[in-house]
């Protein structure tokens, strides 16, 4: 078997995760990091900024950007919270709602098809294996750094 760093670079490339844009919708071209932010803007309920910057695991100055480049793509907002003007929430506009549901429609498709390469056991077991994986990255005390050498 591949070493394990060789094996997560392919998939990597495989997911077009070093892809400057991974995802273009109605003109819109996205980055990997602002698919996130629309991801985790939708799955939760009004966030605030610095809540889906901790879990996106970004610094608050290129969160600040990415969520910029969004308000002008008119995808997000951003609004004061009314208990406490120093907070901002995030919410995604219609577009924005558009535009993550477009993306994971096109996320879920492409993984529906890379499963039907599998028995339900093989996917079963690489689902069950990705989720220990994340779980024991999260338990590491570098997890989410990036590499230094």
């Amino acid at each position: 078997m591949e070493n394990a760093r060789e094996l997560f670079q392919i998939m990597t490339r495989r997911l077009g995760l070093l892809n400057k844009d991974c995802c273009s919708v109605g003109g819109s071209n996205l980055s990997l990091a602002q698919s996130h932010l629309l991801h985790e803007v939708e799955r939760r309920n009004n966030p605030s900024m610095q809540q889906v910057a901790e879990t996106l695991g970004t610094d608050v100055t290129t969160f600040s950007r990415q969520v910029q480049s969004l308000i002008k793509m008119d995808l997000v907002k951003k609004t004061p919270d009314p208990s406490d003007r120093r907070v901002f929430t995030l919410s995604l506009t219609e577009e924005g709602k558009r535009i993550a549901a477009t993306i994971d429609q096109q996320m879920n498709s492409y993984l529906d098809e890379v499963f039907s390469y599998m028995t339900e056991f093989e996917k079963e077991t690489v689902l069950r294996s990705v989720q220990l994986f994340n779980e024991a990255m999260g338990k590491s005390s570098r997890c989410c750094a990036p590499v230094t050498g």
